[in-house]
């Protein structure tokens, strides 16, 4: 790996576990069109995957007495169904239709923030939907996060526990994720060898967000992400 290839994959995986470590998601939202610049979609998802497993197993042992199982278990079985679905399509679909449907989740995900009128709110059937689905973009992308985010806020309604639980259900996702990366050939040792190089910039993000969340101006920070978000995907489209 290139000096220049190794700086972009230490500045995406930063920046998107800060903002990781921040909210409890969009990591990878902000992570992957950074590294998309110098690296293969591919490529791009093992290494998020496998800092995903990191930060998973960091924030959950941090987390655990508020995050609220009973959602976790409910999207259990259909996010392990997306996700092998997710997977499957990237490891046989084209990667500059993957990149621009990518930026077409992205946008789309900024336009439901900036200008949806209305939380949406599921029932039981809703949930299972949308745990597929964010399952899928789990795997294909490893963004199914703010599609998490709706199932979850139908049942939590505090701010530290919707954190929380997110990082929970993305934790429970990065489980079954990277096994099945492994299996189907897209994550290998040599991922694993230079993620640990990267590994003081990606505990660096984490000490910094965890400082950051107890300091927080919620508004301010959220206008910031949806701008970084909506700058990225028009990158990721055009």
């Amino acid at each position: 790996m290139s000096v220049e290839v190794f700086l972009i994959l230490a500045l995406g995986i930063f920046i998107g576990f800060y903002v990781q470590t921040v909210i409890g998601f969009a990591g990878s939202l902000l992570a992957l069109p950074i590294l998309l610049f110098k690296m293969e979609l591919p490529d791009a998802i093992a290494y998020i995957s496998i800092f995903y497993l990191f930060s998973s197993v960091f924030l959950i042992s941090k987390e655990w007495q508020n995050i609220d199982k009973k959602i976790i278990l409910q999207l259990a079985l259909t996010s392990v169904i997306g996700v092998i679905l997710g997977i499957a399509v990237l490891t046989f679909a084209k990667p500059l239709v993957l990149k621009r449907g990518l930026g077409v989740f992205i946008l789309l995900y900024v336009a439901y923030i900036s200008f949806g009128k209305k939380r949406i709110v599921l029932n039981k059937g809703g949930v299972i939907s949308f745990g597929v689905m964010a399952g899928f973009f789990s795997g294909l992308f490893s963004t199914g996060g703010p599609l998490y985010v709706m199932c979850v806020e139908n049942t939590v309604k505090n701010i530290n526990a919707l954190r929380a639980t997110m990082i929970g259900v993305l934790g429970l996702v990065t489980i079954t994720r990277v096994p099945a990366l492994a299996v189907s050939g897209l994550l290998n040792l040599s991922h694993l060898k230079v993620a640990l190089f990267i590994l003081p910039v990606f505990l660096l993000a984490q000490f910094l967000g965890k400082k950051t969340f107890k300091k927080i101006d919620e508004k301010f920070f959220k206008k910031a992400l949806m701008f970084l978000l909506c700058v990225s995907g028009m990158i990721m489209l055009f």
